[in-house]
């Protein structure tokens, strides 16, 4: 029913602990900012309010906490390279080297070492972080490509049904972006476009396989998601009744914030020590299909992209402080 094992994604995790508690500490410092400036923009909002009556007050505390909350995703939007270079890459690059069998430091030592496996394959994270968003692009036109995709799950006559399964495969493919990345790990890479551009046509060749793994993990991920986020609105609710003004509203969103710590520091390395399993296993011994990569550069732009800087990369030098 699917090429991968939950008891080996589980032991991948256990052996990259020290990865898994450095993404609880960099995904619980991001929610809890949005919670501290949020907080802070209400209490500087009901504050000003205060000088007017209280249904001022209390609309003032509503736009200081909106403004807070704005104000941090703001901020975290410029540092969405640093995440994925550093956190997500990282985490794979380890993953990838225990699943072929290499040995890896322990303790702070391995965040050390996948931080300088990301710089021998990407060199700078906007290097990584271009290809990431150009192997979305290719991933999308993949799936529009499989006229037959729908045989997956072969229900004839429950036209909406099969739309809701249309719609639910295109989120399940969010998952495989990174695990395209992983292709760059396991071969050693030196130019990275080019293997993502491999990783790409060997994904197309297997794209079927690919989702129904990705739609059993994802149906997971959903179910662990929504145990968390009910779990969640207990704390959340804490925090909200330590704010000033009625903020009931903020207790979901809070909750959110919480369960999607959770989810990016446990949930979503778990599924994507599933996926690498199954892209390993369906594409081991494969090479390119030509007919697939004419394909994919007939349909999409960004597959060529890829093919062209390819052509001309030249490894830039790494960035300070480890980027």
């Amino acid at each position: 029913m699917s090429d991968f094992s939950f008891s080996t994604a589980l032991s991948l995790m256990r052996r990259t602990a020290p990865f898994v508690l450095f993404r609880l500490a960099v995904y619980f410092g991001i929610a809890i900012a949005y919670v501290l400036v949020t907080g802070i923009g209400a209490g500087l909002g009901y504050g000003i309010g205060g000088f007017w009556d209280d249904d001022t007050r209390l609309a003032a505390s509503g736009y200081g906490a909106a403004a807070g909350f704005g104000l941090t995703a703001a901020a975290l939007y410029f540092l969405r390279e640093y995440v994925l270079y550093t956190v997500k890459a990282g985490h794979i690059a380890v993953m990838v080297e225990l699943l072929q069998g290499r040995e890896i430091p322990g303790g702070q030592g391995q965040i050390a070492y996948a931080r300088a496996r990301v710089s021998e394959r990407f060199a700078t994270s906007n290097v990584l972080f271009g290809i990431d968003q150009l192997v979305k692009g290719v991933i999308t036109a993949v799936t529009g490509l499989l006229q037959g995709l729908m045989s997956i799950l072969p229900i004839p006559g429950l036209d909406r049904l099969m739309s809701l399964i249309r719609a639910y495969l295109r989120v399940a493919v969010g998952l495989l972006d990174e695990v395209m990345l992983a292709h760059c790990f396991e071969t050693r890479a030196t130019n990275p476009y080019e293997a993502s551009k491999t990783a790409l046509v060997l994904y197309a060749q297997n794209a079927k396989a690919m989702l129904i793994n990705a739609a059993w993990v994802t149906l997971w991920v959903w179910l662990l998601s929504g145990l968390i986020f009910v779990l969640m609105l207990v704390p959340a609710g804490l925090v909200v009744w330590l704010l000033p003004g009625q903020m009931s509203a903020a207790g979901v969103v809070f909750a959110l914030l919480f369960a999607w710590a959770i989810k990016a520091a446990l949930i979503e390395p778990f599924a994507i020590a599933c996926m690498l399993q199954a892209y390993f296993k369906l594409t081991a011994g494969q090479t390119p299909d030509p007919t697939w990569q004419a394909k994919l550069e007939g349909t999409s732009d960004k597959f060529k992209s890829l093919g062209e800087r390819a052509l001309y990369w030249v490894r830039p030098r790494p960035q300070a402080r480890g980027l």
